[in-house]
């Protein structure tokens, strides 16, 4: 009756609940109408047959049961307050529970027999055929269809065998692709199987048996074509699937996790079916209870047996992780223990609680690395795809808001709260809720789009890591780049935790608006008590307005100098050419000497003897700074040759004359200006060029040397006498 109630039209069912509302409020007048005398024989036939059906017991039954929803449906909805349970309660419920369970163990051989008769009648009926029978004979018919669409297909596994993997778009036609192949193949084998067998007539019980088991079989083997398109274990048929692997593990971890995710899964799909032929063949609740407990040891066991031979990744004695291995194998299998004597004593709600409380991290972390594994970008010959693109981030953080929400949805159904009521009824409690779960969803949009923010940015300083011409227009633009979208992405990201905390706090129901005007006041009491880290913000902006200076480039200002390695909103980091790093406050940098930019004029002075030849001189400058040009490594980086400049000054021992070069702006200037000294004093001394060397003359006027040398002695002698005579 409730199909057919149901495959009514909305406004049919809706005019003939209206009808049995009225009816069953006429119901106890009818009931006294009904124990009345029988009418008198000038009513109609059709009037007293239709007093004779509502006095009918089952079909009042059958009307008050009718008129129930359309009651509940005109009158307002109640808020939805279930009691709260004591301890009490729940002891004498878990009391109830186990003696039940019992109960049910010890009829349960009196239940069994009972539906062995009921099946043996099946059978005799079937001409003495056993399901057990149908289900090898029919299992085996599935798979030959399997069989035969594996054969067909060849050229299509050969395809998908050797198919591309390295870019986004080759691995994800390729892992649709083996989705695709492997839903046909169970399809083959669905047909083979339960749709042969349903070309013919059974009986029901013998049709639900063979049915059932046949579908577990089903399930089953969609659980091993999926754990074989997810982690591609080794020791398959295809010894290339393992590099289409879509789980980032290692082969020992993808074996030993196929293996038991298959056992799993296939082990629950038979306790189900199992349980539910239970019912269909008598068994009480209790008794079916009792069975899925029983079926759910070999999960646990399943489960703990996964945990404690799982892959073990030893680390390095020196980074030893803060739990032991063995400990986490004893929390994890002390969780399963507590999750099936929470299922045996009926706290589900706790029993699904823990269940999602453990399940969804786990989700999130297994689905992140999918997706980056997929759609992440990596080398046409690399294995990592730990590089995130902005395809990856939005459908990593689409799949993790959705297991987020879909928790807390399920979380609500299993717990008994209306999350529709929650928006009519206004409470604190309700308002709290309300806000933490606006709050949870403004995070999840504004985590969104800042990784999406981020991924642009690491994206477009990943291009510039690609170094152009030195002076050249694509080389400002880069370094200009290198320089600004660091400051970006910081700046981005004060801005959305700023925004993400002023609208959590107003889901929340504070008042942002008093909240911000009272910020500014405080910001100004901290602004005069802050002035130099304002100006040193302030006076940042400017130099970055201005392109003083990228990063990269070399500059010096007041007693600091150093290149460029990055900035912060208010100090610059420049590290020194022997080493040493400089933080300089943006407000202490005053003028900036740029050496970086554009082209530098090198100049240094030789000073030769008054014998040499100028003339001579230029032109072997001008040799060598031709020879300089032509070197391989330092061409790039010459824009004009070194040339000789002139005489810049007379000194008291020699000519000293005036070289240059011009360069462009390059860290090898130096190396440059060293070659060049080595080169010029090799030509200088091939071609007679002697450097001034500091010279003293003594003598003159062709005196008697033996004079002067008694004038010297004469000269000791006298001061000799003087310090005698001091001394006495």
């Amino acid at each position: 009756m409730d199909a057919s109630w149901m495959a009514l039209p909305l406004g049919t069912r809706t005019r003939f609940q209206v009808v049995v509302l009225t009816l069953a409020l006429w119901l106890p007048a009818l009931s006294a109408v009904a124990q009345t005398p029988a009418p008198s024989p000038s009513q109609p036939e059709s009037v007293q047959q239709f007093i004779e059906l509502i006095a009918n017991p089952d079909v009042q039954k059958w009307l008050l049961e009718q008129a129930d929803p359309v009651q509940a449906g005109e009158q307002p909805a109640a808020p939805h307050t279930e009691p709260d349970i004591s301890f009490a309660d729940f002891t004498t419920r878990l009391r109830t529970h186990m003696a039940g369970l019992f109960d049910a163990s010890r009829a349960f051989p009196s239940q069994t027999m009972q539906a062995a008769d009921l099946l043996d009648r099946e059978i005799s009926e079937s001409r003495g055929i056993r399901p057990m029978f149908l289900v090898a004979a029919f299992l085996a018919v599935g798979l030959l269809t399997q069989w035969l669409f594996r054969r067909f297909t060849a050229g299509w596994r050969a395809w998908m065998a050797q198919a591309p993997f390295s870019t986004v778009h080759e691995r994800t036609l390729a892992v649709g692709t083996r989705l695709l192949w492997a839903a046909c193949y169970l399809a083959s084998f669905a047909i083979g199987s339960i749709g042969f067998f349903l070309l013919f007539e059974w009986p029901p019980l013998i049709r639900e048996i063979v049915v059932g088991y046949l579908l577990a079989i089903v399930v089953f083997r969609l659980a091993s074509a999926l754990v074989t398109v997810l982690l591609a274990p080794p020791g398959s048929t295809d010894p290339t699937l393992h590099i289409h692997r879509v789980i980032p593990v290692s082969d020992a971890a993808a074996a030993h996790w196929a293996k038991r995710a298959v056992y799993l899964i296939g082990w629950y799909a038979f306790g189900w079916v199992t349980i539910r032929l239970l019912g269909t063949m008598g068994f009480s609740i209790p008794a079916r209870q009792l069975v899925a407990y029983s079926l759910g040891l070999v999960l646990l066991a399943i489960g703990i047996e996964a945990v404690w031979r799982r892959p073990h990744a030893h680390t390095p004695t020196e980074q030893k992780p803060r739990i032991s291995w063995r400990a986490k194998n004893t929390l994890w299998t002390l969780y399963f223990v507590a999750i099936w004597i929470l299922w045996v004593a009926g706290a589900m709600k706790l029993f699904w609680l823990a269940v999602v409380v453990a399940a969804l991290p786990g989700s999130v972390i297994l689905a992140k690395a999918s997706v980056n594994n997929m759609l992440g970008a990596r080398d046409a010959y690399g294995d990592d795809g730990s590089t995130t693109t902005v395809l990856s981030v939005i459908v990593e953080r689409g799949i993790r808001a959705g297991l987020i929400i879909g928790s807390i949805v399920f979380l609500a159904d299993v717990l008994g709260v209306e999350l529709t009521e929650m928006t009519m009824q206004d409470s604190p409690t309700l308002r709290l809720i309300r806000g933490i779960l606006s709050a949870g969803i403004i995070v999840l949009a504004v985590d969104l789009i800042w990784n999406v923010t981020k991924v642009l940015i690491d994206r477009k300083l990943g291009q510039t890591q690609v170094m152009f011409e030195i002076g050249s227009e694509q080389e400002r633009r880069r370094a200009r780049i290198r320089t600004l979208l660091p400051i970006l992405k910081n700046v981005l990201m004060i801005l959305l935790v700023a925004i993400a905390l002023m609208m959590g706090l107003s889901s929340l129901g504070v008042e942002i608006g008093p909240l911000i005007a009272g910020a500014g006041v405080v910001g100004v009491a901290i602004g005069f008590g802050a002035q130099t880290v304002v100006k040193d913000v302030i006076s940042g902006m400017f130099y970055l307005l201005d392109d003083a200076f990228r990063v990269g480039e070399y500059i010096q200002s007041g007693s600091y100098k150093g290149t460029v390695e990055s900035f912060s909103l208010r100090s610059i980091k420049l590290r020194h050419h022997r080493g040493p790093i400089f933080i300089v406050p943006f407000s202490e940098l005053g003028a900036v000497q740029n050496m970086s930019r554009d082209w530098s004029v090198v100049k240094f002075m030789l000073t030769v003897s008054f014998d040499a030849d100028i003339a001579k001189v230029k032109s072997i400058t001008k040799t060598v700074g031709k020879t300089l040009k032509d070197d391989e490594e330092f061409q790039p980086f010459i824009i004009e040759n070194l040339k000789m400049k002139g005489v810049e000054e007379f000194t008291d021992y020699g000519i000293k004359l005036s070289f240059g070069m011009t360069l462009k702006p390059t860290q090898l200037q130096s190396a440059i200006r060293r070659r060049a000294y080595a080169m010029l004093r090799e030509a200088f001394k091939q071609n007679g060029i002697e450097f001034a060397q500091p010279t003293v003359q003594i003598g003159g006027d062709d005196k008697n040397p033996a004079a002067a040398a008694a004038q010297i002695q004469l000269q000791a002698q006298q001061r000799e006498a003087a310090l005698g005579a001091t001394a006495k």
